[in-house]
């Protein structure tokens, strides 16, 4: 089993920035790409971005490349995500979600994210 815990979201104002974090535990050993999800209010649940354990990143859109990045410290078992000039759109619950097996199979419990105008 593999436990996820984000932390870092909040309220920020539109251009702001803000870091997430996703804190990993147990078998993390067999963790092979770490990813970012979001669920807007009325919207389905979207990826976002995800990383390999070799370092391979994998972007939802390619809006968010200019603006999102995703990085992990192995030592602290920690993938990051980092959001600049925040918008009233990106305003959601974001999930960090881990594979071992080609399927998103361990999920946190979400953070909320919100951005106002």
């Amino acid at each position: 089993q593999v436990q996820l815990v984000e932390s870092g979201g909040g309220l920020v104002q539109a251009g702001g920035s803000l870091r997430l974090s996703c804190s990993a535990s147990g078998r993390t050993f067999s963790v092979a790409v770490t990813g970012w999800f979001r669920r807007a209010p009325g919207k389905e649940r979207e990826f976002v971005v995800s990383i390999s354990r070799s370092g391979g990143t994998t972007y939802g859109y390619d809006s968010m490349k200019g603006r999102f990045s995703i990085s992990r410290d192995a030592a602290k078992n920690t993938v990051y995500l980092q959001m600049n000039n925040l918008k009233p759109e990106d305003t959601a619950v974001y999930y960090c979600a881990a594979s071992t097996d080609k399927v998103w199979n361990y999920w946190g419990q979400g953070i909320q994210v919100t951005v106002s105008s």
